[in-house]
């Protein structure tokens, strides 16, 4: 597919403003404007929706956001050398691209956004999931956002939709399952990009929930399966020590078996020993 909306197509977008990717900064850039079209229609209906996309690019996927009727769109860019390319974008759709130079994990996004808001983003590798991890724990919840479809390496992908006794599962599964719904919804081999990547990728679609799947205090919920999955192959009993008093009584209580591993227990009971721990320390 050429072009979407009367601009070049990538690749001599790429060529003219000598934007080869760097891989300090996790590029590699999604040149097929069917695939980014695609990954907007994933994200749902946008025209009543502010879009925040994080490294852009050369912008594939900001226009697919705009041919596909998103309200506006906010993107973030690092990478100085990519500014003119998305100005032109920004010219061809006036009021509706908004240009952010900067780092991500350092500006404060939500306020240049108005809500409803759809963050999607082919993020940068080096960046991806501490991204995630911050839009899945602000200190109030529900966040800024309503989903989020995020482009990962298909490992990062299968971590966060993964279930108890998957070798993916841990930490960041339930995390995002506790307060979010999580699918992958699209995979993409390397040749996909530019460069090719030495790994698959995936789209992951998350939408959030109006409260948490389970009740449970955040940060006791983080400490305790913290503890789990470090040692992640040790019976609980022995990898939660560090809670103090009787652990086994503890995780009786709540109806898991001491003998059990972090990566057998689902996030019911993790939030009923979080609740159980919080209890304890009252």
């Amino acid at each position: 597919m050429g072009t979407i909306d009367g601009l070049p197509p990538l690749r001599d977008v790429i060529r003219t403003h000598e934007l080869v990717a760097k891989k300090q900064l996790g590029q590699n850039f999604l040149l097929d404007l069917n695939l980014t079209a695609k990954i907007a229609r994933l994200a749902g209906d946008l025209s009543a929706c502010d879009v925040l996309e994080v490294g852009p690019g050369p912008g594939g996927l900001t226009r697919g956001l705009l041919a596909e009727g998103a309200r506006r769109v906010v993107v973030v860019e690092k990478d100085p050398r990519c500014l003119p390319a998305l100005e032109e974008i920004a010219r061809t759709y006036p009021g509706r691209l908004q240009v952010l130079q900067g780092d991500a994990l350092e500006l404060d996004l939500a306020a240049h956004l108005t809500g409803p808001v759809r963050i999607v983003s082919n993020l940068p590798y080096n960046v991806g999931t501490e991204l995630l991890i911050r839009w899945l724990s602000p200190a109030v919840w529900p966040p800024f956002w309503s989903s989020l479809t995020l482009m990962f390496q298909r490992e990062v992908a299968e971590r966060i939709v993964a279930k108890p006794k998957g070798d993916h599962y841990g930490r960041l599964a339930l995390l995002a399952q506790w307060r979010a719904d999580a699918k992958i919804v699209m995979h993409l081999p390397p040749e996909a990009f530019t460069p090719a990547p030495k790994v698959h990728s995936a789209v992951v679609h998350l939408t959030r929930l109006e409260a948490p799947r389970y009740p449970a205090d955040a940060a006791v919920l983080s400490r305790v399966t913290a503890m789990a999955f470090n040692q992640r192959r040790k019976m609980l009993r022995s990898s939660l020590k560090g809670l103090g008093g009787d652990v086994e009584s503890l995780l009786e209580g709540v109806g898991i078996l001491p003998t059990a591993r972090a990566e057998e227990i689902g996030l019911e009971h993790f939030c009923a020993l979080a609740r159980a721990v919080a209890e304890r320390s009252a």
